[in-house]
């Protein structure tokens, strides 16, 4: 069996680490990229990229996506993901379509545009933390709690500049006040990649940091967006 070819549309925050870790695993990718600032991003990282207007169903025809074994939809704007998702579906019936969603709306509407295949970044983050853990038997309860409860998810926040969080120690914060709980981070001083926050050290917590939290989706969905306010 030859090396599986892999069209990739978007060489954004996320397409971009995508296509490296196909390219390290052994696919072949081509990139597809409307924004020129991502297009010469893909070519400095070494892949074969192209430049189109991907509203232009002529330019998608020329692209010859028969060829491929997967064709992936992962451009920054969700919305994107969907228009394009609806054009190539529409344009070439039997294609293999992959696509990333952040959003449970976007999975669903994916879905009807004809996506084979939809990978929800919540699932992503909870299975990157399952990855983390070195314990077997913990692995699996929490996987089961997960499973157990409907709309339970993790997400990783990157704390921002200016954040309410910033210069505060990691049990200072109510979490549960957020219906949110903390399950670990990553704390760039200490230097030890991510931590569980059952480990009992104490953190403090800096704009840069990466936190990691588990509860219900939407309120997920809130608290990111509140540790963008100074205070509350």
């Amino acid at each position: 069996m030859g090396t599986k070819k892999i069209l990739l549309f978007g060489y954004g925050k996320h397409g971009r680490p995508i296509a490296k870790g196909l390219k390290e695993d052994g696919y072949r990718v081509r990139v597809v990229e409307e924004n020129f600032e991502g297009y010469e991003h893909a070519l400095k990282d070494g892949f074969y990229a192209v430049h189109i207007d991907i509203s232009d169903d002529d330019s998608l025809r020329e692209l010859d996506l028969q060829e491929y074994d997967q064709v992936v939809c992962v451009m920054d704007d969700e919305h994107y993901n969907v228009f394009l998702t609806l054009s190539l579906t529409a344009l070439f019936p039997d294609l293999y379509i992959v696509a990333i969603s952040d959003s449970i709306h976007v999975t669903e509407k994916l879905r009807l545009a004809g996506a084979k295949r939809v990978i929800d970044m919540y699932e992503v983050s909870a299975n990157r933390i399952y990855n983390i853990l070195h314990r077997p038997v913990a692995t699996e309860l929490l996987k089961e709690f997960v499973a157990s409860k409907e709309g339970i998810s993790f997400m990783e926040m990157e704390i921002p500049e200016g954040s309410f969080l910033h210069g505060k120690m990691s049990d200072e914060i109510n979490f549960a006040h957020y219906d949110v709980l903390l399950v670990g981070l990553v704390d760039f001083e200490r230097h030890q990649g991510f931590e569980f926050v059952t480990a009992g050290h104490q953190h403090c917590l800096d704009a840069g940091d990466i936190i990691v939290c588990m509860g219900e989706v939407e309120n997920l969905r809130i608290f990111k967006k509140l540790i963008s306010k100074k205070e509350l």
